[in-house]
């Protein structure tokens, strides 16, 4: 095979969705003899096989002002106009550099031709896959009609042309049965479903020195129960809802852990989170200062814990958000065979309910009924076990890299054939 993959993003590092999920993609085509390579705005990739173009980032300080001036507008000026066609001929250079620098045989775009939070960087792609007829594989997460803020812009005709754009030598990939249809809907685009994955063939590999060092660093006694929020601390994730489970469940050693940052989209919701805890008195404890990718294999530094480190210590996993592209802490609690708490969102009552896993679900609110059964479990280790262990199984025939092996190899069939 020996064919070099360019991977580019806005981002790739830390533990947001989209650069989770590049990593397990690179992972597999890894083993089936692909050279991967990175192309973003913040990298921490190996720096021999990645090319790191600062300006391609969402929260560079040119693009933020791009976007204060084109997002919440019907109008836009010339002077932004201008501000866009120059930052996209600028990047449509660096992504040749590192075409022609890579030797790049297929392009995989991860979100930055689904999302317009860069909008000269989706531009420059679809001008460059265009130019060059690059083979290219475009991976949506989400889509600017998903999102409220993206819906009044002054950048239809940009839009248009490139979130995402459509062209013969792009296959597009979303990751639930919504996005599929919306996208033909309104796009007129086919895509290929390919839902979020772990690697349920083989079991997580536990580190029980730093495991344990964990447990002391983040102050949990021998008694305490772990109750873990594994995300971002974003509205759309319903944190509230885990605040008032474990109020519910009024256990002072149920202790509520919240894995991930704020500050992709403000702080005031993190300050509003820690006040209500206090209100209903609820130990809510924040360890985002130590997490790191756990697909990052580069470093291991002694003083920071992936998320792989974190989830052996929970007793229950709280996931009540309001919407969600997929949901990787859903499939990270059942790798990880921890019963959780799951809102219904629209996606996972559609593409994932059905297929029979066992978790305590709410329809937007806390019940009674929903408390009885979290507590049923967190008491009862024969009933987790029987539980995490049916989840475990159902997800290993759905959800594992033996179905995105299946459907990359399709795919990339589709422009070297099949013995590329």
């Amino acid at each position: 095979m020996g064919k070099n993959i360019g991977f580019v993003s806005t981002r790739f590092a830390g533990v947001d969705g989209v650069s989770l999920e590049a990593r397990k993609w690179a992972e597999v085509l890894t083993e089936n003899d692909y050279k991967c390579f990175w192309f973003a705005g913040e990298l921490d990739m190996d720096p021999k096989r990645s090319m790191l173009v600062k300006e391609a980032h969402f929260q560079h300080a040119t693009n933020i002002k791009i976007n204060d001036r084109i997002f919440g507008k019907q109008a836009r000026t010339l002077t932004v106009t201008n501000d866009i066609q120059d930052l996209k001929v600028y990047l449509k250079k660096q992504l040749r550099i590192f075409i022609e620098r890579f030797s790049i045989d297929m392009l995989i775009v991860q979100n930055a031709l689904a999302i317009p939070m860069q909008v000269p960087l989706g531009m420059a792609l679809t001008e460059t896959i265009a130019e060059l007829q690059i083979p290219c594989i475009a991976h949506h997460h989400d889509f600017y009609w998903e999102r409220t803020r993206f819906l009044l812009n002054a950048i239809g005709d940009y839009i248009g042309m490139a979130f995402p754009p459509s062209l013969p030598n792009i296959e597009h990939v979303v990751i639930n049965s919504v996005a599929h249809e919306e996208l033909a809907h309104r796009q007129g685009i086919s895509s290929t479903i390919i839902p979020n994955v772990l690697n349920f063939e083989k079991p997580p590999h536990i580190e029980r020195e730093r495991s344990v060092k964990l447990r002391e660093t983040i102050g949990l006694s021998p008694e305490d129960k772990m109750i873990l929020q594994p995300t971002r601390i974003v509205q759309r994730k319903g944190i509230e809802h885990a605040i008032e489970l474990v109020s519910e469940l009024d256990n002072p050693h149920c202790k509520l852990f919240i894995s991930h940052e704020a500050g992709d989209e403000g702080f005031e919701y993190v300050e509003w989170l820690k006040n209500y805890a206090e209100d209903v008195d609820v130990d809510m404890r924040l360890i985002d200062t130590c997490i790191k990718d756990p697909w990052n294999f580069r470093a291991r530094d002694k003083d920071r814990h992936s998320l792989w480190d974190i989830y052996p210590h929970a007793d229950f996993i709280t996931f009540p958000s309001m919407y969600e592209g997929f949901g990787n802490a859903f499939l990270e609690a059942v790798y990880f065979k921890k019963p959780l708490l799951i809102n219904r969102y629209a996606i996972f009552a559609r593409d994932i309910e059905p297929h029979g896993f066992d978790v305590v679900v709410m329809d937007g609110f806390i019940t009674p009924k929903t408390v009885e059964k979290a507590l049923d479990i967190l008491t009862n280790p024969e009933l987790a076990k029987k539980i995490v262990e049916h989840n475990y199984r159902i997800a290993l025939r759905h959800y594992s890299y033996a179905t995105l092996r299946r459907s990359l190899n399709f795919l990339i069939s589709k422009f070297f054939g099949v013995d590329n």
